[in-house]
């Protein structure tokens, strides 16, 4: 690291990733311990369905990466799903900051269903610049650092480029698989436009469906970081999500965007760009798109002779966000 110990440069960022992928492993390892634990016991230690299911394996493996990241990177910020919920709020600032869900996908973790992982996001002057995501039931790492492209490593085997395979065009949302989710929050009034979503994603216009889109297929791994890792790789379209909170979403962010895909906020942000004059880059992962709660990631889209990647990715935005229901999340 550079004299100044809050400046980062690329070396820093190497570095860094090295102790990531070094700490999300170890990490994994202790997931596994829980889940096995979990799944010979009756007894888990369950929070509301609000939160979903979290377990003391949770809070264990949050400790265990707060504790070796406060040892290497003493002056880094810290923000965590586990911390967050006990009280400690700390506020985006320009300092670098880990951005940690210690077990995303409590649910399949819970359940003894493999898509449960770590996320390790790294925010630098209020953005998303390393990522670090590992499932440890299926020893998938996906790893991104801003300006270095994203990979995903299988066991001990090479590390891959994102996506596996070169992009092909969208032409429309008939044409894509979606990853959506039901979330947590299963109230009224978050499942009724929810619902009323995802049926005109689903439905056949042609048979009585008002606004059916007929998407290809949807897809849920209950895990958002692996959501979007998946979009990364290339084997979802896109994935959306109203509710999710920054330790969901940070690591995946890099891994995405450095894989060609796009990250966008809510409704209102996507139109405010779009209006016409605007000057806002609608694809810009602000602080406020990062901290909103809600996000469409939108795998890379070839170029056609009619239309850049990024016009595509730019259409298909406007053409979801036509189709489903905005909803504020608790």
């Amino acid at each position: 690291m550079s004299a100044d110990t809050q400046t980062l440069k690329p070396v820093d960022l190497r570095s860094i990733l090295t102790f990531t992928v070094k700490l999300a492993r170890t990490a994994g390892t202790l997931i596994l311990e829980g889940s096995q634990a979990i799944q010979s016991t009756s007894d888990v230690n369950e929070k509301k369905n609000s939160v979903d299911l979290v377990t003391e394996y949770d809070v264990a493996v949050e400790e265990l990466v707060k504790n070796e990241i406060a040892k290497a990177y003493p002056s880094f910020k810290f923000i965590g799903e586990e911390s967050y919920s006990s009280g400690t709020r700390n506020e985006l600032t320009e300092e670098p900051t880990f951005c940690v869900d210690p077990i995303d996908g409590t649910t399949n973790f819970v359940h003894g269903f493999p898509f449960a992982c770590i996320s390790l996001g790294l925010i630098y002057q209020k953005r998303p610049v390393l990522g670090v995501i590992y499932n440890p039931f299926l020893d998938h790492l996906y790893t991104g650092v801003e300006g270095r492209g994203s990979f995903l490593t299988r066991g001990n085997s090479q590390p891959l480029k994102l996506p596996l395979t070169n992009p092909k065009p969208l032409p429309s949302l008939q044409k894509a698989i979606l990853g959506l989710e039901w979330g947590s929050d299963r109230g009224k009034k978050t499942l009724i436009p929810k619902s009323d979503s995802f049926l005109r994603l689903a439905g056949d216009p042609a048979d009585g469906i008002v606004g059916g889109r007929m998407v290809h297929s949807i897809r849920s791994l209950g895990s958002a970081a692996l959501n979007i890792s998946m979009v990364a790789q290339g084997g979802l379209d896109l994935y959306w999500e109203i509710g999710c909170w920054p330790w969901d979403v940070c690591a995946g962010i890099v891994i995405a965007q450095e894989a060609g895909g796009v990250v966008i906020g809510s409704h209102a942000a996507l139109a405010a760009a779009t209006v016409a004059g605007s000057s806002i880059d609608p694809f810009k992962v602000t602080p406020d798109v990062l901290t909103g709660r809600k996000y469409l990631i939108i795998r890379a889209i070839a170029d056609t002779p009619n239309e850049t990647g990024r016009e595509a990715q730019l259409r298909i935005a406007k053409d979801f966000y036509q189709t489903v229901e905005d909803s504020e999340p608790k």
